[in-house]
């Protein structure tokens, strides 16, 4: 199987700059979306063989989620079951038979670290939610988790080093996850290589190859045998992130 994540940063924007085309040429089992910046009614998606799901923010033109799949999921859920955090439309978990699939937007910790006090909480009650899935069956989640974990997966760590995305406490937090049975899939096959994912758009960011890796797919270590490769498809424009994928057996 295979899943594409991208943070499309307003998909409406992204539609007028070949997202179906992308779309269509990646052909994913499932294509995970973040920061879609929509409303329900305000677009139609016409992707045959595909199920749509969509959390959408309360806040206009902000955040939002969705997925796109070829196998119907036993059930959905939509947020993590806390309602401090449940308005941003920033989550949507998927039960398939043997796993859960999860495309995630993390919430920014912003200038100056405005938000990294809400954003400790949320990564303190998205751990207890992935735990309690995994007590289930095992789980996969992807998404922009708005962090940088190591000094390799950006381009300049020590000038970012207490900014947003790559403060000690953000990493962490992602560092706890991944001691308590998670993989980052894609320093699993690649541990060494520096390659990102999202660039600014100031600075021509993209051209210089100034950027953070802070998309992912993040899985459970008992499907470890299953995973067969990761990629990041910085060869894709269109947003300033690039869509990031895992291939499963």
């Amino acid at each position: 199987m295979k899943f594409i994540s991208w943070n499309v940063n307003g998909l409406r924007a992204v539609m007028g700059k070949g997202f179906l085309d992308i779309f269509n040429e990646l052909d994913a089992d499932i294509f995970c979306l973040q920061e879609t910046k929509l409303q329900e009614g305000q677009i139609e998606m016409d992707l045959p063989g595909y199920r749509q799901y969509w959390n959408y923010a309360e806040k206009k033109g902000y955040s939002g989620t969705a997925i796109f799949t070829k196998k119907e999921p036993l059930s959905v859920t939509y947020g993590i079951g806390v309602d401090e955090h449940d308005h941003e439309g920033r989550v949507i978990t998927l039960e398939y038979e043997d796993f859960y699939f999860i495309t995630v937007y993390v919430p920014n910790s912003q200038d100056e670290l405005k938000r990294l006090d809400y954003r400790m909480r949320w990564e303190d009650d998205w751990h207890r939610y992935i735990k309690s899935l995994e007590k289930k069956k095992p789980v996969i989640y992807c998404g922009d988790l708005n962090v940088a974990h190591k000094e390799i997966d950006l381009k300049n760590p020590t000038a970012n080093h207490h900014n947003a995305g790559f403060t000690d406490e953000e990493r962490g937090k992602l560092s706890a996850l991944l001691d308590d049975g998670m993989i980052d899939t894609f320093r699993l096959f690649y541990p060494d290589t520096v390659t990102y994912s999202w660039w600014s758009y100031r600075f021509k960011a993209r051209e210089r190859n100034a950027g953070w890796r802070i998309d992912y797919f993040l899985a459970s270590e008992a499907l470890k045998p299953r995973l067969r490769d990761a990629k990041i498809h910085t060869e894709i424009y269109g947003s300033d992130h690039c869509p990031v994928e895992l291939e499963i057996e």
